[in-house]
């Protein structure tokens, strides 16, 4: 024996479990047909322009953020080793292994420990420093790229230089 309940006018929690659209059909006149297609058409360009813009100015925010990192890599290594100038530049270059082409040139010297009186390399007479200030040792990394974004915008240059610095102290003189 099944038992089975209809009614006739449900209960408002059952009301809530019907699924089906209550809507009927809107139906659209002849002359309406196509609109959207239409529509799409006449978008479709801008919006395919629009993506390609932040593909390309992703990819050169991306770029510039891998050159400033690199310099910052460089001159990490350069605190534990600050007297080996090729080991920066291979440090950088390596950190930014996905830039090709990209360059790296690192000094170390000494300076004031107020940011005076630097010199590179530190000579044989180091700067004087003057009242509280101390002779500290620094490396310095500077790392470039060119960037040629993928399609011609208007007003943005063909070619960019993008470059990164970064400057470290290495301990006391």
């Amino acid at each position: 024996m099944s038992m089975s309940f209809k009614f006739s006018n449900p209960p408002h929690f059952l009301k809530a479990l019907d699924w089906r659209p209550r809507t009927a059909r809107i139906a659209l006149s002849w002359e309406e047909r196509g609109a959207s297609l239409v529509e799409l058409a006449l978008v479709l360009p801008f919006l395919a322009l629009l993506l390609l813009g932040v593909i390309d100015f992703g990819r050169a925010y991306y770029l510039s953020i891998e050159v400033n990192n690199a310099a910052y890599t460089g001159a990490r290594y350069g605190t534990e080793n600050n007297t080996d100038t090729t080991g920066m530049q291979n440090a950088a270059v390596g950190d930014a292994h996905d830039v090709s082409g990209m360059t790296a040139t690192a000094t170390y010297g000494c300076e004031c420990s107020d940011g005076s009186n630097a010199a590179s390399p530190c000579p044989a007479t180091p700067p004087a420093c003057s009242g509280s200030t101390t002779l500290v040792n620094y490396v310095q990394v500077k790392t470039s790229y060119t960037y040629k974004p993928l399609f011609p915008w208007p007003g943005v240059p063909s070619s960019m230089v993008l470059q990164g610095l970064s400057r470290l102290r290495a301990g006391t003189y």
